[in-house]
């Protein structure tokens, strides 16, 4: 006997077609589906769909009935799921899947994804979902997490100081902005939460660069200098093509000197909003670090031999900076100035003290990431020393 359903008034310009597909959808090939209904036009709408659908209407039944075909069912025969689950991570993403949903039936046939990352263990890091989360749960609007009236009275050699800094930290939130963005553009979406977490890293450094910016203009109307072998030293950043080695360059060692950066900036801050702001983006470059450690630790542990890589790559860019002048004089003489808090020359004494104590703390910092990595305490020592004197 055959299946019947009753559409009513029901046309199939506003819907009938929806109970159509849900009633066939239970039926094999070949089998008949008579449909009830008063629309006028139904007839004429029924067979019409079923041309377009692949199905048959049988000319001589009364009310008309639909002959099932099989041409929907051959658009989904060879349909694979891109991954059995949706929290089901596999270790080779298809870039055929195109922009599916993790865990979603693909349908053959669509466009190819051109994407350069398409191997879990070359850009995951069990960390990332919760990184992510903690991302969306910290984010902050600089309009209203900093209190930008509370600026207290800053001397004039002091707010030099501050603004040739600020000038430093914006020029290298900018390529750790870039940096990312460019990654998650090259990686295939099935890896979602790294995804999200490149592009809340790329959004933090979108907020740090305006609060930055903000600062160093609260008093001033232009910002400081920007050295050449600074800009050179960020260049070799943005050329690494690699991402792990990438990610390793930027935040095992990079962003991680960058944090020590700014805890030493926020406990010689001279005012409340410098302290606020570079407690801010403290904060969200914790995140960072600990995504590039806990990122390049995976790939280690997968191939034990990409350390030779990640040794090639700081010794590949320690070569190409060796003829630029490092960190801009200054930016050295400014943080002295900050630790100081003024230009007599015992507190320039202390100052100095400070910052060499800042290095010593970034290398230390340094040499220990790169031991949890998996270099010996020796072979770490010598590769912190060849990282660039720019801190970034």
């Amino acid at each position: 006997m055959p299946t019947t359903i009753d559409l009513e008034g029901l046309g199939l310009e506003s819907g009938g077609q929806i109970l159509l597909d849900r009633a066939l959808a239970g039926l094999a090939p070949g089998d008949r589906l008579v449909v009830g209904g008063r629309h006028p036009a139904l007839r004429l709408h029924l067979a019409a769909w079923c041309r377009a659908e692949g199905h048959r209407l049988d000319p001589d039944t009364d009310p008309p009935t639909v002959v099932r075909g099989s041409a929907d069912l051959d658009r989904w025969r060879d349909a694979r799921r891109a991954g059995r689950t949706a929290s089901d991570v596999v270790a080779h993403a298809d870039p055929e899947w195109g922009l599916a949903a993790r865990g979603a039936l693909v349908e053959p046939g669509g466009p190819a994804l051109a994407v350069d990352w398409v191997d879990r263990d070359l850009v995951w890091a069990d960390v990332a979902p919760r990184l992510y989360a903690q991302a969306t749960a910290n984010q902050w609007d600089p309009a209203t997490a900093v209190d930008w009236t509370a600026a207290g009275p800053v001397s004039a050699d002091v707010e030099d100081a501050v603004v040739q800094v600020m000038t430093y930290l914006v020029e290298n939130e900018q390529a750790a902005l870039m940096i990312p963005a460019r990654l998650l553009s090259r990686l295939h979406p099935h890896y979602r939460e790294v995804m999200q977490l490149l592009a809340s890293q790329a959004a933090d450094e979108a907020r740090h660069v305006e609060i930055f910016t903000r600062r160093a203009l609260l008093h001033r109307d232009v910002l400081g200098r920007s050295g050449a072998g600074g800009r050179a030293s960020l260049q070799t950043l943005l050329e690494e093509p690699d991402f792990t080695l990438a990610s390793f360059l930027l935040s095992v060692l990079g962003e991680g000197s960058f944090l020590d950066l700014l805890h030493f900036l926020h406990r010689h801050a001279p005012d409340r909003v410098t302290a606020d702001v570079t407690r801010l983006a403290a904060r969200d470059e914790a995140r960072h670090v600990a995504f590039g450690v806990a990122h390049t630790a995976h790939v280690v542990r997968s191939d034990p031999a990409f350390l030779h890589r990640l040794r090639a790559a700081v010794e590949r860019r320690h070569t190409a900076l060796a003829d630029t002048a490092g960190l801009n004089r200054q930016v050295f003489e400014a943080l002295v100035v900050l630790a100081a808090g003024s230009w007599a020359p015992t507190a320039i004494e202390r100052g100095w003290r400070e910052v060499l104590r800042l290095q010593e703390t970034m290398d230390s910092g340094r040499r220990r990431r790169l031991e949890y990595l998996g270099f010996p305490a020796d072979e770490a020592a010598a590769l912190s020393a060849l990282h660039t004197r720019n801190f970034m």
